[in-house]
Parts: structure tokens; sequence; C-alpha cells
């Protein structure tokens, strides 16, 4: 797909301008009205795809919970192994469109895996996330990115207080959620990792409060958020924190996001899952995978 169409797309989903615009330029690059609309499902994610790991696979259980924030009740998925007893903890941050098929099911990955996963629904602070894609954006645009910062802060003292928490909490966030998971690993010292795809770093100000080990997922074509790399990078180096940072060359904004269509790459999100697995069993610790 032509790389203007979809750093158009990423710019609409990501706040640059409204639908209208958005359909109105679609159209000039696809070359008709027509052929804007035969493009669209290439470019919106589809849900359906969601299933890497089955919503109701044997080995796993999973519950819908709630856990207090600053902005009151945050609504959250939580699924880890049937069998029981302590394990680390991964807390599973979203794109900007809530907590969605997609996001649950990196969770439901991470739990096979043998961790405690727990993906909170962030948009709670604004009343849940809605099951129509276009409306969870246009409502994750309303809500304002502190109050999603403040529940998602809040999930990290209710995951170590879980019976079934070792006490070795980590994070990964993706998109929007990459730029969360950054801000938590500022702001909570207690966190033992933090992998971050195509986030939003935090300024220069806020390193010396990270105290987790970064692993940090960055698409060659992103220039969006690539352009903050240099500076939190200087800055990580000032402030002697440990990072790893992985350029994937070709790929796009999003490419870990198998229901994404185009901007979708199997082989850079498979290299980054492993990575990222890898990474998470080195500072929080290996348990046992699902049986």
């Amino acid at each position: 797909m032509d790389q203007r169409i979809i750093n158009l797309y990423d710019s609409f989903t990501h706040g640059g301008m409204n639908r209208r615009d958005f359909l109105d330029r679609l159209a000039t690059l696809a070359g008709s009205a027509a052929a804007a609309a035969a493009l669209l499902p290439f470019l919106q994610n589809d849900y359906a795809q969601a299933a890497i790991v089955a919503e109701n696979d044997a080995r796993l259980m999973a519950e819908r919970v709630a856990y207090d924030s600053l902005k009151g009740k945050i609504n959250g998925y939580l699924v880890r192994p049937k069998a029981k007893g302590k394990r680390p903890a991964i807390i599973v941050i979203q794109e900007n469109r809530g907590l969605n098929p997609h996001i649950e099911d990196m969770a439901r990955l991470l739990a096979v895996e043998g961790f405690l996963a727990f993906a909170p629904d962030l948009l709670s602070v604004s009343g849940g996330t809605p099951p129509d894609e276009e409306k969870a954006r246009e409502l994750h645009a309303k809500t304002d990115p502190k109050d999603i910062t403040e529940a998602a802060i809040a999930a990290v003292p209710f995951v170590l207080a879980h019976a079934e928490s070792n006490g070795n909490v980590g994070v990964v966030g993706y998109c929007f959620g990459g730029g969360v998971a950054n801000r938590m690993a500022a702001a909570r010292p207690e966190l033992k990792a933090v992998a971050v795809y195509y986030g939003l770093q935090v300024p220069a100000d806020q390193v010396p409060g990270i105290n987790a080990p970064l692993l940090l997922h960055y698409a060659e074509l992103d220039q969006r958020v690539n352009a903050g790399i240099a500076a939190y990078e200087s800055a990580l180096k000032a402030n002697g924190k440990r990072y790893t940072i992985y350029m994937y060359p070709g790929v796009n904004h999003a490419f870990n996001n198998d229901t994404g269509g185009a901007r979708y790459n199997k082989e850079a999100a498979d290299l980054a899952l492993e990575r990222t697995l890898v990474f998470f069993r080195e500072h929080l610790g290996a348990p046992p995978r699902a049986a």
C-alpha cells in the first residue's frame, strides 16, 4: 500500500485531523471516493482476527475485575494460568482505542507464557471502552491523557497486592500505551521491567525517576514517534539508566497489531515478541508456561 496512505491514516488515528478531512484526503490519494471506501477495511482494525490465543483457552482463567484510582473505579481484564500459584505479573497498556479484543489477546498470550497478565480499561475514566472501534477512538480523543495515566499508574499497587503476584511486576504498552508505559516507568520505581512498543517518550526531567530496565521497540517508518528517540536516549544515558533500543526496518507504527491490516508486519511482530518475552523472563523471572 502507498506509504502516503498509511501515513495519512496514522495522522488521523492520532488526532491529526477529523474524519471528514481524512476521507477527503484519502479519496484524493486513492483517486476517488469509491477507491477510498475500498481501502478503508485494509487500514482499520479487524477484531475478528484477534485470536492468537482463544478467549476460551482451557489452559487459562480470565475474569473481569476493578480497582480504585484517583479517577474512580477502573475496570480490567485479568488472565492467568489455571494452576494457582505465585508468579510474575505484567500490566498490558492499550492503544488509543481502549481495552479491545486485540489487547485482551495480548494479555492471554502473556498468560500462556505463565505470567499473571492484567489489561486495565483506561477509558473507564470516561465510562468504559465502547465496542465500536471508531467510537472508542473518538472517546479516547476526548479523554484527558493525564486521567488515563493516573488510572494506569494506580494499576501497579493493585497488581502488586494480587494474591497470585510474586511482587515482580512489569509493564508492556502499545502505541499510545507505549507512551503511558514510559510515564509509568518514571512514576513507579517498584516496576521491574517496562517494554514499550512505538510509544512517545517522557521529557528528560522525568527520566531520573525511571528505575526499571526499558525495552524500546520502534518502527523505522514511524516518523512521528521516532522524532523523540535521540533526546530520550541521551537522557537515559546521562542518567545511567538501563535500556535497549530495537529499530525494525521497513515497518510502520502499530506493526505488532495483527488486527491492523496494512500496518501489521508478522516478521517484525514475532521478533519483537520473542525479545519481549526474553526481557521479561530475565527481569521478572521465568514462570512455568500454562498447561
